[in-house]
This record gives structure tokens, sequence and C-alpha cells, in this order.
């Protein structure tokens, strides 16, 4: 990394659904600002642990914010079978734990988790919120499923993801995606427009 480039910190969960709306421009932005910037992704933690089913009005709302993302931003799919397939939770930690733990087995796989997560969720209506479909995605993208299954249940794992939760409070953001710009010591929220990554880039001075 070199020090001497400004960040951008890309907040996000894996089971948001703007962040995968935002999918395509977020790959234009970084390419254009490639040996530009320093990009750092930063895990945002949606929603915490629970075994509790997801209340049906907050479904309905989820489905409607799928529904609308589709029509607001051409080319984004989503799966709504999910929606009868399986006994959704508001649950997204252990997404994010295993982003973590992917990256802990090999830096290089993070992005690799990231991407078979949200596959899983918009496309294939898996449920990311299981653990064994977060193993089972560990093995697809080559990682070791057993070490992976122990690093997603460890406290270091957890500890990780609260210093990113929280480091994301320190910046001030609270919904996702987000994207922050740091140059010479001060930090700007960036307007995020999600069908058209130059009017991201002309923020970026």
């Amino acid at each position: 990394m070199d020090k001497q480039l400004p960040t951008l910190y890309y907040v996000h969960d894996p089971m948001c659904s703007w962040c995968w709306g935002f999918r395509e421009q977020w790959h234009k932005l970084q390419i254009a600002l490639t040996d530009k910037v320093n990009i750092e992704y930063v895990l945002g933690g949606l929603a915490p642990d629970t075994n509790q089913l997801m209340p049906m009005g907050m479904q309905k709302t989820i489905k409607e914010t799928w529904q609308k993302i589709q029509q607001e931003i051409p080319g984004v799919n989503f799966n709504f079978d999910f929606w009868k397939l399986n006994q959704p939770r508001r649950s997204t930690y252990p997404a994010c734990r295993a982003i973590i733990a992917a990256r802990k087995q090999q830096p290089e796989s993070a992005l690799k988790m990231l991407l078979a997560i949200q596959q899983a969720y918009y496309l294939q209506a898996k449920n990311p919120s299981d653990i064994d479909v977060l193993i089972s995605l560990a093995e697809k993208i080559g990682l070791n499923a057993v070490l992976f299954a122990s690093e997603i249940n460890a406290a270091s794992c957890q500890d990780v993801l609260l210093k990113e939760i929280y480091f994301c409070r320190e910046i001030h953001v609270h919904s996702f995606p987000s994207l922050v710009f740091e140059k010479d010591g001060v930090q700007r929220l960036l307007e995020i427009d999600y069908n058209n990554f130059q009017n991201i880039l002309k923020q970026i001075t």
C-alpha cells in the first residue's frame, strides 16, 4: 500500500442489497482510480447475530427494496424465490465474519468470498445467515473448509468485525454502501450514484 496516496474507504455489508446494486459502478470506479488512491474495504455489520425469524413486515420491506433496486438500476437482478425457500433471519454478522475468515486464510480470497455470498443470496436463493451455506461457499472458492469453519466461529474473528464496525462509526458512516475519501487527514463522505460512477469520480480531488 502506498502511504502517499489518499485513501478511499468502501463501507459495505455482503448482505446489503444496495451494495449488490452498486457492484458494477463500484468496479468501474476502482478501475478509474487505479494507482490514484488506496482502496480499503470496511465491513459495516448491518445486522447482529440472531436465531429469530425475520418479521413478515421486515420481509415485505426488503422484498420491496429489491424491487426498487431492480427498477432503478438496469441490469441488477434478484431471485425472489429466496423468500419462499428459506427462513430468513435479520442476521448479517455471519456473512461479515465469512469475509474476515476468508481474508485470514488467503487475503486475496476476501473479494472472492464477497462475490460468492452476494451471488448465493441474490441469484441462487441461498441464505448466507446460515453457517453451513458460508462453509460451502468457502470450499467452492478454494479455501480449506475445516480451517474456515474454525475461523468463522472464533472470538478473534468477531473481534475484527467489531473493530471495523467501530471504525465505521468513527468516520460517521451509518448506511451502506458508503464511500469515504480521506486526503491529508481530512475525511469526506461521497455521494453515491448507482448508475454513473463518473459522478463519484468528480468528487474525488
